[in-house]
């Protein structure tokens, strides 16, 4: 039986190493190649790919091209409108997560967490090491530290609530986290945001696991078609990471546009999703 997605949270640092050996390469490499690179002999390396994403080395480079996003644009482009007509609302389980979310009350937002106990705990996922943070109410904060480092993805996201109290508990935050990344039980989110970050991260919330949409699209899809800019801006100060999935969102060209957590991040999660949409039954 296979690992979980949150056990095999190691995998990660191959996938990252061989992305950037990816990247660096003119043409696309052997399996020998890559694990050569990789310092693993060629079983260990398609077996660790396996584990990770369940496809062989040679489909996920096909995956991680830079082209990709354009394709995804073409071939996986998410409508909003048609999602949202789907009936997919808070209190709802969405795509193949069970997620069940709330957003803070603005009044509560603009006090910065003032009465708000936040439990954190830094948690193995399948994108390297993350700092998860919770209230009673679910998943408020999920931040990854492989490329900024722990002080800085711990600045980032504590002060966006700089008036809460931080109490250290991993163990309250590992069911929720075991749902959002193993896809087992059921993840509890708590949004704490403005009104309008929250309708772009609602907006998130409805773009199918293994699609992606644009900036402009989500615009239209809250009702501000000319906010694009404010919506890129929303879309970055996303402080649920993955959950809510800011990186399905990309360029209207097809560029990958950034990542709030570092590009090597965004791009093995569009990968990742949709290389299992693809191997999924």
């Amino acid at each position: 039986m296979l690992q979980t997605d949150i056990e095999q949270g190691y995998h990660y640092q191959v996938i990252r190493r061989a992305i950037e050996e990816i990247d660096a390469a003119d043409t696309p490499l052997s399996l020998d190649d890559l694990a050569a690179r990789m310092g693993m002999s060629p079983a260990h390396f398609q077996r660790t790919f396996s584990n990770w994403v369940g496809v062989s080395p040679k489909r996920f480079q096909q995956y991680l091209a830079l082209g990709h996003a354009k394709a995804l644009l073409t071939e996986r482009f998410s409508t909003l409108e048609a999602a949202a007509g789907a009936g997919l609302s808070g209190g709802g389980r969405l795509h193949d997560l069970f997620l069940r979310w709330e957003a803070m009350r603005p009044g509560d937002f603009a006090r910065g967490g003032a009465g708000l106990t936040i439990r954190y705990g830094w948690l193995d996922t399948p994108f390297g090491e993350a700092l998860v943070m919770g209230t009673d109410r679910g998943l408020c904060g999920i931040g990854f530290s492989e490329e900024l480092g722990h002080d800085q993805t711990w600045t980032d996201l504590t002060s966006r609530w700089p008036a809460a109290e931080f109490v250290e508990d991993p163990q309250a935050l590992t069911p929720w986290a075991e749902a959002a990344f193993g896809r087992t039980g059921e993840a509890r989110l708590h949004m704490i945001g403005a009104p309008f970050q929250i309708k772009v991260w609602e907006a998130l919330l409805r773009i199918p696991s293994g699609h992606v949409t644009t900036y402009g699209e989500i615009a239209r899809a809250i009702g501000s078609p000319r906010a694009v800019r404010a919506v890129g801006t929303a879309v970055g100060r996303n402080p649920v990471s993955w959950l809510i999935p800011c990186h399905r969102a990309i360029r209207a060209t097809g560029g990958l546009g950034g990542y709030h957590w570092g590009m090597p991040i965004k791009r093995a999660m569009l990968a990742f999703e949709a290389a299992r949409a693809d191997s999924a039954p």
